[in-house]
């Protein structure tokens, strides 16, 4: 395994954490939301999205009545198809809105590709695309809560940086009104104006706390516009899964193909090369027999030796590719038998009903094993857990070690081979390892029975 732990481990000085090396706010981020950029940017795709909103939906329901109107000739099917054509532009947009504004990351979804080349083929392919329509379903649904949205985060946000500055623009009233202030009440008989020193500040609090206030409704608003464009506009999830099963053949074939590799060199490298010295000595004490006996004898005993070493590296291969114990008793004594290989004292504690399914059963040996392995070239660790357990429908392993830590999954590293293996079954892995340590490794299996 790749993956090394401590000194040497690149240029590793600390967790690699978003925003580490930023200074720590002095101001709570309550005070502080008012000014942030997040907030505006969230208010700015507020503003935007009543214009944008308006323009889309005339659109859609023009297109679409159009089409609906037409489809008693043959107009109306191509009138579809170019409307549902300009909400996946619509679509484009907002979704590069909400990257720049929201700092929402979605991916695009699949693109229209139709089997045949020419304008039929492609408004069939554009009529039976799902996420189609589920773009002019945004273009229609976004509209009125458009609507709502800009009328509550404007009012909020302008009355409460007008009421938090009314200290410093009321002068405007008796100055150029000809009244004492800010109008609250008024009827025939009386008016009040906010025009004293114990009103005006009153106002001012109260901006303060519709401002203080704003940020985080301008969030719960724009919250509904990112469910709106992930569960509409981004990919669907049978597309998404598609991709990912795709991803993860790629990975098990990649991986088979590295093992069937390994293999190979093992056996050209050590065993075969070793069969091959031996039946050059057997042959030379051959001719020895007669001449020289006792030199002949010497080179069978030396050739015996050679058997038995050969026999223990196609052993250990053989456990490599799928130990015997493991068939025949189970992870428990499985991964026993590999903690007593390792160079630091290792505690197994494997409490699982049943046995699950024998390919996750490999998976989650070979996890283990590599993971010991690093422990004993790198951690540097002077002992070492391994927990085995079952949580409903999960099989979840354990690797701690109170070694010097600092290692990475992200950094292309053996774990990172690892945690490809574990992803193309469904798998996770989770790595903590603060510099000094300890290293916890977590790994997550699906849970099928045998």
């Amino acid at each position: 395994m790749a993956t090394q732990y401590g000194q040497g481990y690149g240029e590793w000085d600390g967790p690699r954490t978003q925003g580490a090396g930023r200074r720590p706010h002095r101001l709570p981020v309550a005070l502080r939301a008012p000014v942030e950029g997040r907030s505006w940017g969230e208010f700015c795709y507020l503003l935007l999205s009543l214009p944008i909103a308006i323009v889309m939906f005339t659109y859609s329901v023009t297109m679409f009545s159009l089409g609906a109107g037409l489809l008693v000739t043959f107009l109306g099917i191509p009138v579809l198809a170019a409307a549902l054509a300009g909400c996946r532009g619509f679509g484009a947009l907002e979704r590069a809105r909400a990257r720049g504004l929201l700092r929402l990351e979605i991916a695009d979804p699949e693109p229209v590709a139709a089997n045949r080349r020419g304008p039929m083929a492609w408004i069939g392919t554009m009529l039976r695309s799902g996420v189609s329509w589920r773009h002019m379903l945004y273009t229609v649904v976004q509209f009125p809560w458009a609507v709502f949205s800009f009328t509550v985060g404007v009012t909020c946000w302008t009355c409460g940086w007008a009421l938090l500055t009314y200290p410093l623009w009321f002068w405007v009233f008796p100055m150029y009104g000809g009244q004492g202030g800010l109008q609250l009440y008024g009827d025939e008989t009386h008016s009040v104006y906010l025009d004293n020193p114990f009103e005006i500040t009153v106002t001012a609090l109260v901006g303060l706390l519709i401002t203080l206030a704003t940020p985080w409704i301008v969030r719960g608003l724009t919250t509904v516009d990112r469910l709106l464009v992930h569960g509409l506009l981004g990919p669907s999830r049978l597309a998404t899964r598609v991709v990912e099963l795709e991803s993860d053949r790629g990975v098990v074939v990649d991986t088979a193909a590295a093992d069937l590799r390994r293999i190979e060199r093992d056996l050209h490298d050590g065993a075969q090369a070793r069969l091959v010295a031996l039946a050059m000595d057997l042959g030379l004490a051959k001719e020895k027999l007669a001449q020289d006996p006792r030199a002949a004898a010497r080179m069978v005993e030396e050739a015996h030796g050679e058997v038995k070493t050969a026999l223990q590296e196609l052993r250990d291969l053989a456990r490599g590719i799928h130990p015997a114990v493991l068939t025949d008793r189970g992870l428990d004594a499985a991964l026993s038998a590999v903690a007593s290989r390792c160079t630091v004292p290792v505690q197994v504690e494997v409490d699982l009903p049943s046995r699950p399914a024998p390919a996750i059963e490999g998976i989650a040996y070979f996890t283990v094993s590599e993971l010991l392995q690093n422990v004993s070239k790198h951690a540097q660790a002077s002992r070492a857990t391994v927990d085995v357990w079952r949580v409903e429908d999960r099989l979840l392993l354990q690797v701690v070690d109170d070694g010097v830590g600092g290692a990475d999954a992200s950094a292309g590293s053996g774990l990172a081979g690892l945690a490809g293996r574990l992803d193309a079954v469904d798998g996770i892995l989770v790595v903590d390892s603060p510099p000094g340590g300890p290293t916890r490794v977590t790994a997550e299996l699906p849970w099928r029975s045998s």
